[in-house]
């Protein structure tokens, strides 16, 4: 049978031709999955012969992604503020940029004993649990019109023990809410136009959910229904916190009617990008 050695060049042979912009980091990441041994292992013995069932399981894998099948859709999961979580093509794939949520959630929360809040668009909870995670006291309801979401968003918040404090309700923004305040809302909504969707990569355009990257029209829909349905829903000194597309900075500022919003912030991602709208009612 081919060795480790020799599969990794095949492999990344294959990725290359298939437009896989680092096919050999690709390759063994594929083939320690397949092989449920890390890349030390790769490294250490490349004469190491597979079995059958082996070689089959790692062409298995190697056939999706050179489909473009996201790696974490072959692997099941995702790691996002030093937690892993389960993802499926049915939510959005957690990415770094959206980790700046969860730290200002934090240093507003940290303080707020027995604090609540609530995601718009929950999908695979990584925002709602890692907050949880962090502040133990707090607790949390997530939305999201997605039944399927909602139950990867429930498995998650099992797998790291903060599902008693968080509600799951399927809910098109805020109509699931009658009379209910929070200290902070959160929101990575579906921000992309849906003309922008036909030129994204293929592992984005083609396998993650469109409801979870597009509002079907400019990418403004659904920022606009939670700037303005947010002030009913929290508390005097509440925060709202919202992920934004490159080039919406200027356009979403001006949803926040400054007779409203007493504070409005914008905050850079790593790559010096406007990222995220941070915005505060009253005090």
């Amino acid at each position: 049978m081919p060795s480790v050695f020799e599969h990794l060049n095949n492999a990344a042979k294959t990725l290359l031709s298939s437009g896989i912009e680092q096919p050999r980091r690709e390759a063994a990441s594929l083939l320690g999955f397949a092989l449920e041994k890390d890349k030390t292992f790769l490294i250490a013995h490349p004469e190491y012969a597979l079995s059958e069932f082996e070689v089959k399981r790692f062409q298995s894998f190697l056939e999706r992604r050179a489909a473009r099948e996201p790696f974490q859709y072959i692997t099941g999961k995702q790691e996002f503020y030093g937690l892993d979580f389960l993802v499926s093509p049915d939510v959005l794939i957690p990415r770094p940029e959206t980790e700046l949520i969860v730290e200002t959630a934090t240093e507003i929360l940290r303080d707020r004993k027995g604090a609540q809040f609530c995601e718009v668009g929950v999908g695979s909870g990584c925002i709602s649990i890692s907050i949880l995670h962090e502040i133990k006291s707090a607790s949390a309801e997530g939305f999201d019109i997605s039944h399927k979401a909602l139950r990867i968003a429930e498995k998650n918040a099992e797998r790291h023990c903060v599902l008693e404090r968080l509600k799951l309700k399927i809910s098109n923004v805020f109509e699931v809410l009658s009379d209910e305040k929070f200290d902070l809302i959160v929101s990575n909504p579906p921000y992309i136009s849906i003309e922008k969707t036909k030129i994204l990569q293929p592992e984005v355009r083609d396998f993650e959910p469109l409801q979870a990257l597009t509002d079907g029209a400019d990418g403004f829909a659904i920022i606009k229904k939670i700037v303005t349905g947010a002030p009913t829903f929290l508390k005097d000194g509440g925060f709202l916190l919202l992920e934004i597309g490159f080039g919406q900075a200027s356009r979403v500022s001006q949803m926040f009617s400054p007779g409203i919003w007493t504070y409005i912030e914008i905050l850079p991602d790593l790559q010096g990008i406007p990222r995220m709208m941070k915005a505060q009612i009253g005090k």
